[in-house]
């Protein structure tokens, strides 16, 4: 759903790389009552509870059954947000906006922003403290080694379609600034980049983009998928890896990553999100406000479907209650 919301005429400038120290203030008129129930687009794990990040740069922080938000030095939207541990995390958004925790997201600090690029990161993970990717729109994939003091753009063409390499082969020899404009725009949106048990690395986009990393994402390899529309997440249980994109596309597949199986669902609404809860049945969330949880034994039930709602993230607490967040905001699922 994200990059379908997001796709739209993005602005082509220089790289603006920032690493500005700004420290959240309790009085920073960003904070707003009505914020948990803001568009809010992910949801993840810290030591103290969930964090939920979303619209205007809204950050908010699990108290028991309520919500309370902090402040951050950005107004952009924020898309994803990731934890190591339970204190040091990053979140990732609009104008290529990323920013870090190091105490489970109570203040924030700005590393890089590009409001000139107008460009959305989608996701971000990190490998450990120092090396870590952020990814989003048209192939943006910037790069850190130092706990993101710093990062650096990569441009994967191994992960263009045939016809655009010739293309930009023959535009290169003939002119270099049309060249690199044309190349900014010709890689799909990498939506989801999920780093498997074993290491690898599983890379989702637009046109059915598919692919595989063993080397931390320097290079990928396309993988022969059976759907070219969009991919928006993936999860691995045990020995399999579920994907998941528009219109109620869900496949399986295992390690070997050879072949695809759809699993048929009873809903046609795009799926956003899951996550695997602790008596390994997994929930689905999506648009129109779906929610399915798919059993153990394979069987898929059709549990809610929340009126006027895109669900985007789907999370279980430490206490076992499942969470949602999407344009209605976070709420708890009441099963």
């Amino acid at each position: 759903m994200l990059s379908c919301i997001l796709r739209g005429a993005f602005a082509v400038s220089a790289l603006a790389l920032l690493a500005l120290p700004v420290q959240a203030t309790s009085v920073d008129p960003q904070i707003q009552p009505l914020a948990k129930s803001s568009l809010l687009l992910d949801l993840a794990l810290a030591q103290n509870g969930l964090v939920s990040v979303g619209e205007r740069g809204h950050v908010l922080l699990q108290q028991g059954d309520d919500w309370q938000q902090v402040a951050t030095p950005v107004d952009s939207l924020l898309t994803k947000v990731f934890f190591l541990d339970g204190q040091l995390g990053w979140a990732v958004g609009h104008d290529a906006t990323i920013l870090r925790t190091r105490d489970g997201g109570g203040n924030w600090m700005l590393q890089n922003q590009s409001v000139e690029l107008d460009k959305p990161f989608l996701d971000v993970l990190f490998f450990n403290e120092n090396e870590g990717v952020a990814i989003g729109a048209y192939g943006l994939f910037y790069r850190t080694l130092d706990s993101g003091q710093t990062w650096t753009e990569e441009f994967h063409g191994e992960l263009l379609f045939d016809e655009d390499v010739a293309y930009l082969n023959d535009l290169k020899g003939q002119d270099e600034q049309l060249y690199l404009s044309e190349r900014a725009f010709l890689l799909p949106h990498f939506n989801r980049l999920l780093q498997l048990n074993d290491g690898r690395l599983l890379l989702l986009g637009e046109l059915g983009l598919v692919a595989l990393s063993d080397d931390q994402g320097k290079t990928f390899e396309v993988l022969d998928f059976v759907y070219d529309g969009s991919m928006f997440n993936a999860i691995e249980v045990r020995d399999r890896i579920y994907l998941m994109g528009l219109r109620g596309h869900l496949f399986v597949t295992d390690r070997q990553f050879d072949q695809f199986e759809q699993v048929f669902l009873p809903v046609s609404a795009t799926i956003n999100a899951a996550t695997r809860a602790a008596d390994d049945s997994i929930w689905f969330v999506g648009n129109a406000g779906m929610v399915l949880r798919m059993l153990p034994s394979g069987e898929v039930q059709e549990l809610a479907k929340r009126q006027g709602e895109n669900i985007v993230a789907v999370i279980e607490d430490k206490q076992g209650r499942l969470w949602l967040s999407g344009t209605a905001g976070v709420v708890q699922l009441q099963q």
